[in-house]
């Protein structure tokens, strides 16, 4: 069920999710668009959005105001379908006053058409304090977002996750040894509610476990199971930067690493375990 087209101000035409039921016992129940869909498959969702409608979770999990997601793990179980209904929950794991754990997952059915979790999320939330006098962080930052190249997937393939992003490649972001680019969604993550910092974060990092992987498509397959984002600022306005690098064993394991940027500097770091294959 694909989530209604509309327009809004912000050029954003679509969504990647459609709330269909806020009260389902299971937890909020929804709808994917065909904007998850991934481009290692048709009937599985890339793990941005998913990631994203976790976040969403989290945040919305006994929320308070002086709190803010400090760390998210999002761990993918197996492959997210795209068709058919999904569930969201969250819970509060650890309750705390300065520190607290919140535990997230999507679930969607199985084989059996039981409901099962397919993607999960473990969220710290930090109490806020005054820290405005300390550096910000000495990674360099990206270059502008004005001297990208810019990159919107027009070539009449089928819509998948990809098309959903409007890019701004600063490099080869696929043969580059450290690869940057900027995006922002074209969409946003939930049809009718505009997205938080967070959200808007989680809905471009996952794009890191492709950029700089100097590896033939063709010839090979890098799935990323997880990924875990330390937030030390959360970002402003709609662009997110991506600086990536992979380093690959002799044994089919990989890591992509990197850091992820607004336009005043960088945000957070992210890194992604990788299961990589040779194709037949």
């Amino acid at each position: 069920m694909a989530a209604a087209a509309r327009k809004t101000g912000r050029d954003v035409t679509d969504a990647y999710y459609e709330l269909v039921d806020a009260d389902d016992p299971r937890g909020e129940k929804f709808a994917a668009s065909d904007h998850v869909i991934s481009t290692w498959g048709p009937h599985m969702q890339n793990a941005a959005p998913v990631s994203a409608l976790l976040v969403r979770a989290a945040e919305r999990c006994a929320p308070r105001d002086d709190v803010r997601l400090s760390r998210v793990v999002v761990d993918l179980l197996g492959p997210v379908p795209v068709a058919g209904e999904l569930w969201v929950r969250a819970t509060v794991v650890r309750p705390g006053r300065k520190i607290e754990l919140i535990g997230a997952e999507m679930l969607a059915p199985g084989p059996d058409g039981t409901p099962r979790p397919v993607a999960t999320a473990s969220a710290w939330r930090f109490q806020r304090s005054e820290t405005a006098a300390l550096p910000d962080s000495p990674a360099e930052p990206m270059r502008p977002v004005a001297e990208g190249r810019r990159r919107l997937p027009d070539d009449g393939t089928d819509q998948t996750y990809i098309q959903s992003l409007d890019w701004r490649w600063l490099n080869d972001i696929l043969h580059s040894a450290q690869a940057e680019c900027w995006a922002k969604p074209l969409v946003d993550l939930v049809a009718g509610e505009e997205m938080t910092p967070a959200q808007r974060l989680f809905s471009v990092a996952d794009i890191a476990n492709g950029m700089g992987s100097r590896l033939d498509t063709g010839s090979y397959t890098f799935l990323n199971t997880d990924l875990a984002v330390h937030i030390h600022r959360l970002p402003e306005g709609q662009w997110i930067g991506v600086r990536s690098e992979n380093h690959y064993g002799a044994d089919g394991v990989g890591v992509s690493r990197g850091m992820l940027f607004d336009e005043s500097g960088p945000v957070a770091a992210i890194q992604q375990a990788q299961l990589v294959r040779q194709r037949p």
